[in-house]
This record gives structure tokens, sequence and C-alpha cells, in this order.
């Protein structure tokens, strides 16, 4: 899960603080509304930063996410599990404990509220949902979820995202000790997460990300936060970096961001993402817009997202037509310049026909008509510590 930051999202309300809000600022880092908070956008520049974690270790405040817990009543998590089964389209009971499946947040009419990560502890279900929707999502939570399902949030937990080929050297410096015989830091591999002790205090640490590289999220006290980062960025591998980068770079990982790519009027198959929809679930059903979802799986969508490669150097952005000949046949809905390609990329949804890799098509940008290629997503391979 990732949010992008645009001016255009701001609400009027006065903007929230974030633990790490004063250490951001020290570090010269340029602050912007986003999902309620001001947060770090860069700090020497997004470039900079981009080529950085792709080349060592940089390291993201991403506390503005919604970290909840969804328990069943005495610890009963096969109930948490069936309950969560009704909102989303995973196979959540077969989740092991200490591994995590991404997945999305359903609606009735088979829209996608959010997407988010779902990590069995063993007693309960650990959720990470996106900051921009994260009161939204409680909201439908709490709607849906049986009265004798508990739902936490646990508001007083940062979240911090080191992410890189060098981030585990990084983080494998701090001497972090799994708890109740857990697996040891260096053995997580991707998808997979344990709970550490790190000089007396408790980090849920998985291996995970929204980079495309190797990398870690790290759950920590918001009280203990400030000396967590302080201790990393000493690391000669690790950055702070700012929520520009963090944009450039899954989008080069060609992963979709909600409220983007992704939004309610969104379904699962057209988004490119039926593999979040499980082989069970498939067959039984059984979760909000079902009827809707399964049918576009059986018949096709009519639109697909897929990965546009420009000619040039002008990017094309959010909602840019893409057209063949005088026909639009799509929308842009991510794109950017390439730090790692050095070219403009972009991400849309096209009409299914004109889905298929090497398509060529145009892209309508104030006017001008910019030629692209449809390519296969990612723009740049993942570096998944599988």
């Amino acid at each position: 899960m990732s949010e992008d930051y645009d001016n255009d999202d701001l609400d009027a309300a006065e903007p929230l603080v974030l633990p790490l809000d004063g250490w951001h600022r020290e570090r010269g880092a340029r602050m912007v509304e986003f999902a309620g908070y001001q947060m770090p956008v860069q700090y020497e520049g997004i470039i900079a930063e981009h080529l950085w974690t792709r080349e060592n270790a940089g390291l993201f405040d991403v506390s503005h996410m919604g970290q909840l817990g969804v328990a069943g009543a005495e610890g009963d998590l096969a109930s948490a599990a069936e309950a969560l089964e009704a909102l989303l389209p995973g196979d959540i009971s077969a989740l092991k404990p200490g591994r995590i499946r991404y997945s999305l947040l359903m609606s009735e009419t088979g829209g996608v509220l959010d997407d988010l990560m779902v990590l069995n502890t063993g007693k309960d279900f650990s959720v990470v949902v996106n900051g921009a929707t994260k009161w939204d999502d409680i909201g439908h939570l709490r709607e849906h979820l049986p009265d004798e399902i508990v739902l936490t949030y646990f508001d007083e937990q940062a979240l911090l995202a080191l992410q890189g080929p060098k981030a585990a050297e990084a983080l494998g410096r701090l001497g972090l000790v799994p708890i109740d015989g857990g697996t040891p830091l260096a053995e997580l591999k991707f998808m997979q997460a344990d709970i550490y002790d790190w000089q007396g205090k408790r980090l849920g640490v998985s291996r995970s990300g929204y980079t495309g590289e190797d990398g870690f999220e790290i759950s920590v006290s918001a009280a203990d936060v400030v000396e967590l980062a302080d201790t990393l960025v000493a690391q000669p591998e690790v950055k702070p970096i700012g929520l520009g980068a963090r944009d450039s770079l899954r989008l080069e990982a060609g992963l979709p961001l909600y409220g983007h790519d992704l939004n309610e009027e969104t379904d699962p198959v057209s988004a490119d993402l039926a593999f979040a929809i499980s082989k069970r679930r498939r067959v039984e059903g059984g979760f909000l817009g079902a009827e809707r979802v399964l049918a576009l799986l059986a018949e096709g969508a009519s639109a697909k997202r897929v990965g546009l490669a420009l000619e040039g150097r002008q990017a094309a952005r959010e909602g840019a037509q893409v057209m063949q000949g005088d026909s639009q046949v799509g929308q842009v809905t991510s794109g950017g310049f390439s730090p790692s390609l050095q070219r403009p990329i972009a991400m849309a949804y096209v009409d299914a026909a004109l889905a298929s890799p090497g398509t060529a098509l145009e892209i309508d940008v104030r006017g001008k008509r910019l030629s692209a290629t449809v390519v296969p997503l990612p723009f740049v391979p993942h570096r998944y510590h599988r």
C-alpha cells in the first residue's frame, strides 16, 4: 500500500502532526500536507533520494498509515478470519502465522475501497491500510464486521519503512532479538513478519514494502520512534527519504496507488490485481461484490491497467488521455520521469483489446501527442527477498 502526495487531496482541516515531525524538519525536509498530516516530500531532492534507495537503503516515515487489529472473541482466530473473508477476496483462513497477504477491501458493487496488508500474528490479524482512507476503512469495517469481532486502531504506534538492497545489512546491525523463539531477522522472507526485542523495546517487523526493493516495515511505539530513526540513519547505508521518491519508486515497480490507480469505481480484474482473489474464493465467492468480480473473471474486463513507455523526455501525468488515432482509448492514472530508466513512464487504463505489450498508442498532453508503447509491468524488476 502507498499514497501519493497531491495538493488537490488536501482537506481544509488543520493537518495532524506525525511523531517524527520535528525530526524531519531538523533534517531539512520540505513538508507538505497529505492525508490529513504534515509529511516530508523530500530532503535533498527526489531523484537523488530515489537513486540512493535503489542502490543503498532509504528510511521512509509511513506513520500516517492505519495499523489495525482484528480479533475474534476470546482469541478465536478462525472467527476473525471468517469475518475478514466476508469483506476481502483473499484466503485469510489459510494464512499461516507470521505470513502476510496483500488484499483488497471491497464494496458491495465490486469496487475497491482500499488495498491493504493482512498479517496473521498467531493470535489475531494485523491489518495495515492506507492513511488517506483509514477513517473510511475503519467505519466500513465496524459496519460490516460481526459484533463479537474486536477491531482495534493502534494510534500510538508509528510505522517506518526501510527499503533498498542494503536494508537487511543496516537493520541487522541493530541486534534485534526474536521474541518467544521467533524467526531470526536474517531468515525472514518477503511477506513474513515477527516480533523483536530491541534494547527492551518491542518492534513488529515485516519483510515488505512498496518500492519493489528488498526491505522492512517496522511498527514501533510512537514514544520510541525518534530513537529508532536516529539509530537507523546513523548506519552508513541509510538516508531519510521523502514521499516524492516513494512515489517514483512505486511507479517504477508498477505498484498501484490508491486514489489514483485504484478507487471505488475500479474492479480488481481491470486493475490487474486478480492475483489477490484466491483460488478458493473464485469458486466459493462470499465476499462483498463477489457477483460482479467473479463475472469479470469469467468474461473479462473491458479495460486493463497497463504500463506505458513514452518516447522523448516529456512526462504524462494523471488524467492525460490515451489515444489511438482520433479515439480516446484510455486514461493515465500515474505518470512521471523514471530516475532509474532515464525516461518518462506511466500507468493507464486502456481498452482491453489494446493492452498487449508492444501496442503503439499516443498520449495527449495539453494538445501535444506523445508516442507511447504498452510494456509489461513492472518497469524495473522487483528485488524482493524470497
